[in-house]
């Protein structure tokens, strides 16, 4: 189990955009700017080429020039990672596209509440999405990492913060044969009651992910937990099966 990697005062890196995208912002035609670097290991992690291999890529004037050629064919940039809150200057990154006309959603694990607050408190934030990896009392598996009391106690503080806030938001699961069960399901359901919208995402194997044994849910399967979480009076839906 690896330590938690510290962050939260370390300068951005960009690896990756995606120029065009109508599946990372619902709702809207966006871009999709990656960060590399991330505080978990999830062994799932389709993105791991991110989080391991944290120099820039590709520079915020190279973004920017991007973005201002785009204006009126896309609305939304999605910001994503990694985990974008490890950077002490996302904020004045999201002001810049802001300040240019575009809807912002976050990408986030919920480990640092108070970049999350701040970005709420600046009027920088429009979407956040939210990964609930699994219960609490499962998240030293699930995030590869190991989670202290003081860790928990953000993803909690995320968690009521974005139920009881003002900003729009979703909570989404990838959901993995291997973690997750139906008691495991109801324990997340009582973790996030009162959430505005909850997605359930299936398992998909990719060239990045390190453990080759996760195995996806059947779609039945994942049926289950929609109705058994939509019964705990959370509004659930299933994305990306077909």
């Amino acid at each position: 189990m690896q330590s938690l990697f510290p962050c939260y005062n370390v300068y951005m890196n960009i690896k990756g955009l995606q120029k065009t995208t109508l599946l990372d912002y619902p709702g809207h035609v966006a871009a999709t700017i990656f960060l590399g670097g991330c505080n978990f290991r999830c062994p799932f992690c389709h993105n791991m080429n991110l989080v391991i291999n944290t120099e820039a890529d590709v520079s915020k004037e190279e973004i920017m020039r991007f973005l201002n050629k785009r204006q009126g064919i896309i609305d939304g940039v999605c910001i994503t990672g990694g985990e974008p809150t490890l950077y002490n200057d996302l904020p004045e990154f999201i002001k810049e596209i802001k300040d240019i006309g575009y809807l912002i959603k976050l990408d986030t694990n919920g480990t640092n509440p108070d970049m999350i607050k701040t970005l709420a408190e600046k009027n920088l934030i429009d979407y956040i999405a939210m990964d609930i990896k699994t219960r609490i009392l499962d998240y030293s598996v699930v995030s590869g990492v190991s989670c202290d009391d003081d860790l928990i106690c953000k993803i909690k503080e995320s968690v009521k913060f974005l139920i009881n806030g003002s900003i729009d938001y979703e909570f989404r699961t990838t959901i993995i044969k291997n973690y997750h069960s139906e008691d495991v399901m109801k324990e997340i359901s009582s973790e996030i009651q009162g959430a505005k919208r909850y997605f359930l995402q299936n398992y998909i194997e990719s060239e990045f992910v390190q453990d080759k044994s996760l195995v996806a849910c059947t779609l039945d399967e994942l049926n289950k937990y929609k109705e058994m979480l939509k019964k705990s009076g959370i509004n659930t839906e299933i994305r990306g099966v077909s």
